[in-house]
C-alpha cells in the first residue's frame, strides 16, 4: 500500500498533463482564430474539475477518469462527421451492453448503426415512436432520459428483445439547440449501464461535431487557411435550413419513412420516476397539451441565441456537477439537503456562470439556479434544503 500512493499520484499527474494536452490541441486548431477567449475558458474549465496533484486519487476514480480521457480523445480524433458518430458508439459501448442511434428527421426517427446487437447495421431503418415514452420525453425536452423497455416502441422489443432489468436510457445529441438523433442504450444481459458517462460522452460529441463544423467554416471564411483532405461535407437536411451545421445523416434516406411523415404528438409530462438502485429510474408519462411556443420568439436573433447558450451552458456546468458527485446527489436527494453537500461545486459553477452571462441579457433567466433544482433535485426544490437560496 506505501509503494502505491506515489505511484498513483504520478499517473494522475500525467493524466492531468494528457488531457491539458489533448484539450489544447483540439480547441487550438478551431478556435484559435475566431475564439480565443473560448479556448482559454476551455482548458480552465477541464483542469478545474481534476483534482490536486498532490491529493491521493482513489484507484477506482483513476481507472473511471482515465477511461473517460480516453474515450473522449477517440471521439475527438474523428476528422468527419461519420467518424466521430462512429466513435460515440464505439466508445458507448464501454459503459452499456446496447447502444443503438436513432436518426430524427422532419419528427421521425430512424435507426442508424447499433452496438451489441450482433450486427452495426442491425438497427438500420429501424422507426422509433417519438409519440410517447421515454424517447419522446427525451425528444421534447432535450435531456437524458431513463425509463423501462416496457415503454419503448414494440418494434423495438420485438426485433431484440429487453434487458434483463429492464432499464433502460434515451439521450439526445443536441446541435444547435435541435435533437439530430437519439442514442439508445440498455445493460442486455450484462446489466452495464453507466448513466453518467453515457451523459458525458453524447455531450463531448455534440460539441466536437459544431467545433468541426466552426472549423469548416473558418477554413471557407479564411483566405489563407489550408484545406482539410476529408470527404466533403454533408449537406443539410431540409428541417435544419435554419442551422449552418452540415446534417451527418443527409445521405441516410429510411425507407419506412413517407414524403410527408406524420405529426409527432406534442411534449409528455413526466408523471413518475422511480430511482433504483443504480440511478436510473422507470419513467412513466402522459400526454400534455400542445408544445409551448418559443420562448424567445419576442427577441432579436442576437439576444435569442444568448439566450440559449446560456441555458446551454448552465445545463453543461451542472451536468458536471451531478458527473463528479453521483454519491453525493443520491444521498442529498434521501436527505434532502443536497445543497449543503454541494455547495462548493455549486457556487463555484454559479460564479463561472455569472461571469459568462451575469451581465448579457440572458441574466433575467437566471438559467443556472433553475437547472439547478430541475436537474440535481428534479424539479422538487425541497430535495435542495433550507439554505439553498430561491
Amino acid at each position: 500500500m506505501a509503494e502505491s500512493k506515489p505511484q498513483a499520484v504520478l499517473l494522475k499527474m500525467a493524466e492531468s498533463k494528457q488531457l491539458k494536452k489533448i484539450v489544447e490541441r483540439a480547441v487550438a486548431h478551431v478556435l484559435d482564430r475566431h475564439l480565443p477567449k473560448l479556448q482559454a475558458e476551455l482548458v480552465e474549465r477541464v483542469l478545474e474539475e481534476l483534482p490536486a496533484p498532490g491529493a491521493e486519487p482513489a484507484p477506482a476514480a483513476v481507472a473511471t477518469t482515465g477511461s473517460l480521457v480516453q474515450a473522449i480523445a477517440t471521439i475527438h480524433s474523428g476528422t468527419t462527421q461519420k467518424e466521430i458518430l462512429r466513435a460515440l458508439l464505439d466508445t458507448c459501448s464501454t459503459s452499456a451492453a446496447r447502444v443503438a442511434l436513432f436518426v430524427v428527421k422532419a419528427g421521425a426517427a430512424t435507426g442508424w448503426q447499433g452496438r451489441g446487437f450482433g450486427d452495426e447495421d442491425a438497427v438500420k431503418d429501424l422507426p422509433l415512436d417519438l409519440g410517447s415514452g421515454p424517447a419522446a420525453h427525451a425528444y421534447q425536452n432535450r435531456m437524458a432520459t431513463p425509463g423501462n423497455i416496457a415503454e419503448m416502441d414494440g418494434r423495438f422489443v420485438e426485433r431484440f428483445g429487453g434487458p434483463s432489468n429492464e432499464q433502460i436510457l434515451i439521450l439526445p445529441l443536441v446541435l444547435k439547440d435541435k435533437v439530430a438523433a437519439l442514442l439508445y442504450a440498455d445493460g442486455g444481459a450484462s446489466g452495464l449501464l453507466e448513466a453518467a458517462s453515457l451523459e458525458l460522452l453524447v455531450i463531448a460529441t455534440s460539441a466536437w461535431l459544431e467545433v468541426t463544423s466552426l472549423r469548416k467554416q473558418t477554413q471557407k471564411e479564411s483566405p489563407e487557411a489550408v484545406p482539410v483532405s476529408e470527404p466533403p461535407a454533408f449537406a443539410p437536411a431540409p428541417a435544419q435550413a435554419v442551422s449552418s451545421f452540415a446534417d451527418p445523416f443527409a445521405a441516410h434516406a429510411p425507407q419506412h419513412v413517407a414524403a410527408k411523415p406524420p405529426e409527432i404528438e406534442p411534449a409528455a409530462e413526466v408523471v413518475e420516476v422511480a430511482a433504483h438502485a443504480a440511478g436510473v429510474g422507470a419513467v412513466a408519462s402522459a400526454s400534455a397539451p400542445a408544445a409551448a411556443a418559443d420562448p424567445f420568439a419576442g427577441l432579436s436573433a442576437e439576444d435569442a441565441d444568448t439566450h440559449r447558450k446560456a441555458q446551454r451552458f448552465a445545463r453543461l456546468l451542472v451536468d458536471e456537477i451531478k458527473l463528479y458527485n453521483q454519491a453525493k446527489v443520491a444521498e442529498g436527494r434521501r436527505n434532502k439537503d443536497l445543497y449543503d453537500r454541494l455547495k462548493d461545486d455549486i457556487e463555484k459553477s454559479r460564479a463561472t456562470y455569472q461571469k459568462r452571462y451575469g451581465n448579457t441579457v440572458a441574466a433575467g433567466g437566471d438559467y443556472f439556479q433553475k437547472e439547478v433544482v430541475r436537474s440535481l433535485a428534479e424539479e422538487d426544490a425541497s430535495l435542495m434544503g433550507a439554505n439553498f437560496r430561491r
